[in-house]
């Protein structure tokens, strides 16, 4: 491995993943204060942010991600969306109500922290309230990839990032063989 130059947040950001990180330019990455800001409530749902979903929804699956928080893309707002293998969801002002079990696995990565991945212990099963994009009330009980997925994304409209609940043990960077085109291997949220 080459030195690492970048660095973000006191992380040492291998110089085999500068291309990684400059790829996405619409995803903030590490670094930004804007992750570290918790985000606002949306008041209401508008067409702004209608646009806001759909631009959203373009950006991750252009990256490959499971999940895109408001933030991620620059903007302060309780907004976030993810597809863990059911189709495209939105939630807007989510909020975990109740939580049950745990899970470790499989290790997390993040698309505002190209490369870097580590187990992060998550609830396994949450029920999540909030709204959809039409500002109907939403219930939603998620268990496993779904249940991560949303702590996660929750997590960074509260300025929190998986780096902050990881263990220290696990966090790795992925370079080489087995990665995707972002350089990550495990899933991306």
């Amino acid at each position: 491995m080459t030195s690492s130059t970048l660095t973000a947040e006191g992380l040492q950001v291998p110089d085999e993943l500068k291309e990684a990180w400059s790829q996405h330019p619409a995803i903030v990455k590490l670094g930004d204060p804007i992750l570290r800001t918790v985000a606002k409530p949306v008041t209401q749902i508008t067409k702004e942010t209608h646009q806001l979903i759909d631009r959203m929804a373009k950006i991750m699956r252009e990256a490959h991600g499971l999940g895109l928080a408001a933030p991620q893309v620059g903007v302060s707002t309780r907004v976030i969306l993810y597809d863990a293998g059911e189709g495209l969801r939105v939630l807007i002002n989510p909020k975990i109500v109740s939580i049950r079990g745990e899970q470790l696995e499989p290790p997390e990565g993040c698309l505002s922290i190209p490369g870097l991945q580590g187990q992060v212990r998550r609830a396994m099963e949450i029920k999540v309230q909030g709204f959809d994009r039409r500002g109907k009330p939403v219930t939603r009980r998620a268990t496993e990839m779904e249940a991560r997925v949303i702590q996660h994304e929750i997590d960074h409209l509260d300025g929190v990032l998986f780096i902050d609940k990881v263990d220290p043990a696990t966090l790795e960077w992925v370079i080489g063989p087995g990665e995707d085109d972002d350089g990550n291997a495990a899933p991306r949220e």
